[in-house]
């Protein structure tokens, strides 16, 4: 009899059951001095089984478990990139692209742009 629950005590309420069943049944028709019919017998041999299934399982559960061994994982070598070109080497005033300009640089321009907006201003229409 294949066994597919995870806990065998249902299985023996069960079979406790249908076996007091039968007995009582028994007794009340033959009396206590009658031998056990066949599926009184049946019954008390499957409820042996399952004690010893039961049995059997409870001392399985309490020994050491195999633990699995842990590896790395092999990962595989990394491929090294191409090495880029080299670049010819530039002046470090055109990298930047040239000096900063002054402040005094600055207030000139801005003197430069606002007298041309006065001169474009004062131009007439017919011009």
């Amino acid at each position: 009899m294949p066994i597919r629950t995870a806990s065998l005590s249902r299985q023996l309420q069960k079979n406790g059951a249908r076996l007091h069943l039968a007995m009582a049944s028994r007794v009340r028709s033959h009396g206590v001095d009658e031998p056990p019919s066949a599926e009184e017998q049946a019954l008390r041999e499957e409820r042996s089984a399952l004690k010893e299934a039961r049995a059997e399982r409870q001392a399985r559960a309490k020994l050491p478990r195999q633990k699995p061994v842990w590896a790395p994982r092999a990962r595989p070598p990394k491929v090294p990139k191409a090495p880029k070109a080299a670049k010819e080497p530039k002046d470090a005033k055109e990298a930047k692209g040239g000096h900063k300009p002054s402040r005094a640089d600055k207030q000139i321009r801005k003197a430069e742009s606002l007298e041309a907006a006065k001169k474009a201003a004062k131009k007439s229409a017919k011009t």
